[in-house]
């Protein structure tokens, strides 16, 4: 039976939101805000305990200040407590919605997560995840069995590269899954002038800084950055590293290859966690914004880099390259430190930033949440 076109919906979201930080929960509340604003009816369902803390790499799970406002976030579900699955099922039940939406990222969530899904499909309830990794970046035994209970427990897909896409293959033959691209985060405010960006962060005007944004793990290269910046293609250029993220492994191996590469003077390392009020002072300081990773499927980084009209450069692997235009609003290189070094040698010295800039302006509309939406609720249609 299908759904009625144009009915508004009762939907319950499982997924981190406030007061748990990252981008996943700035995901999951800028979704929730997106369907609220097309009429339907949203409650969030988040994590009391995400992750035992012995199994976190950070500093801390929660994020500072008051709660989203106009966002019904219930933090009733736990990863490794199973009577919280059950109140949760519960819960949701009780809401009676149209549609669950799970937002799905790492196997050691599956079994949390699928249980769910499962008693809720049983009450006739369809359930769509979104699915921003099926296969991790960082394997572990058990992966493959977990990430099957997960998909076993779904209705359908959503995910936001093609890669994904193909890797759900290797789990599900179904039919119901769809591709949509990460819309463009526009919940950190207005971009500001570079030189008050600058200014802010203490950084001289004058100078050529390209940006490192995020956690720092082995598959995001940071380390094949620093490779790249001691090309003498970029020390002749004078071009200088802005990483602002915090370590979610030892920071002794940079700080080591930061000295053996002899970059103290042009390496600043902002290691911790980045509030949201201050992520749009680093993206608009920065001349270009660099993920020189190993792996990846999508990222959010693009998505702000679009939002603040900051040219990219990606590696050529996942679905990097599909967001990014080569050439027009930035650069997709392999993984390898000589080219990623070329490419920003030729940034420089060719003075593209303006018309990169314009391009990645002039794209951005392709990534809209109202899209996202939209598409998320005729796909439900067709699935329903």
């Amino acid at each position: 039976m299908s759904a009625v076109p144009g009915k508004k919906l009762r939907i319950a979201l499982i997924g981190p939101a406030h007061p748990l930080r990252g981008g996943i929960a700035d995901f999951n509340e800028a979704l929730a805000r997106s369907l609220a604003q097309e009429g339907h009816s949203v409650s969030v369902f988040s994590f009391y305990l995400q992750y035992p803390g012995l199994l976190f790499p950070g500093k801390t799970q929660l994020a500072e200040g008051p709660p989203p406002a106009g966002l019904d976030i219930d933090a009733s579900l736990s990863s490794i407590n199973p009577i919280s699955w059950w109140n949760t099922s519960r819960k949701i039940d009780a809401i009676m919605p149209d549609l669950v939406i799970i937002r799905y990222w790492l196997p050691f969530m599956a079994p949390s997560l699928g249980t769910v899904a499962r008693n809720l499909r049983k009450k006739g309830i369809p359930v769509l995840a979104i699915t921003d990794n099926v296969l991790p970046h960082e394997k572990r035994f058990g992966d493959t069995a977990l990430t099957r209970y997960f998909v076993r427990s779904c209705d359908g897909f959503i995910t936001m590269s093609r890669a994904v896409l193909h890797d759900l293959s290797q789990f599900t033959d179904t039919v119901n899954k769809l591709f949509l691209p990460h819309p463009v985060y526009d919940i950190f405010g207005d971009a500001i002038d570079k030189s008050e960006a600058r200014s802010r962060l203490g950084l001289p005007a004058e100078e050529r800084w390209i940006l490192f944004f995020g956690f720092i793990r082995k598959y995001k290269g940071l380390d094949i950055l620093l490779e790249a910046l001691a090309d003498q293609r970029m020390k002749s250029a004078n071009v200088k590293l802005l990483v602002a993220g915090e370590f979610y492994e030892d920071e002794k191996v940079y700080h080591d290859q930061i000295e053996r590469l002899g970059l103290q003077d042009r390496v600043r390392l902002d290691s911790s966690f980045i509030s949201k009020e201050k992520i749009k002072d680093y993206f608009c300081a920065a001349d270009i914004i660099v993920q020189p990773y190993r792996t990846a499927t999508q990222s959010g980084i693009t998505q702000i880099a679009y939002h603040f009209g900051r040219p990219m450069l990606v590696t050529d692997v996942g679905g990097l390259s599909e967001i990014v235009d080569d050439q027009q609003s930035g650069y997709v290189v392999p993984v390898d430190p000589s080219a990623i070094a070329a490419a920003l040698a030729d940034f420089y010295e060719a003075g593209r930033e303006s018309k990169m800039s314009a391009s990645v302006r002039a794209a951005s509309s392709r990534f809209s949440w109202k899209t996202f939406v939209q598409s998320l609720v005729k796909f439900y249609e067709q699935v329903r």
